[in-house]
């Protein structure tokens, strides 16, 4: 199991949740059952949030490499990057990219661009935090959409 840890400089690192090595589901933490959020197809790297219907397609991560594109009309966007150890780095153009925080036990590349679409960039853009709880629905297209 992929433990997904945000970064915290001087403090101890937040666990935010997990990434099921088997099944690519991702699950949040919290008080009582984790909440599901989505999954990511591990031989394509294809990154999906859950909702009712059909699923959203949210990016997807190159899994030779381990650079994370988020999908919009037009060209996908490269939006951050997955290193072999679990660190994951968002892009910031024309500067040094942040490290947002870790998937412990990774064994894909393809966890590690789950737990940034699904799990890190909605605790960075903050918005996790201002949905009533329980509440993941469009976090991510709002997340992307203010890059």
């Amino acid at each position: 199991m992929g433990k997904v840890y945000r970064h915290k400089p001087g403090a101890p690192d937040e666990y935010l949740g997990r990434v099921e090595p088997e099944s690519g589901k991702v699950y949040r933490h919290r008080h009582g059952p984790d909440e599901y959020l989505g999954r990511v197809e591990l031989d394509s790297g294809k990154v999906y949030r859950h909702r009712p219907g059909p699923d959203e397609y949210l990016g997807q991560v190159r899994l030779d490499d381990g650079q994370v594109y988020s999908h919009r009309v037009g060209p996908d966007r490269y939006v951050a990057r997955v290193k072999p150890n679990g660190r994951i780095y968002r892009h910031v153009p024309a500067a040094p990219d942040d490290y947002l925080g870790k998937v412990e036990n990774m064994r894909s590349l393809a966890e590690g661009g789950a737990a940034f679409f699904l799990l890190l960039l909605p605790v960075v853009k903050g918005l996790a935090r201002s949905l009533p709880k329980g509440d993941a629905e469009g976090t991510e297209i709002e997340a992307r959409g203010n890059q």
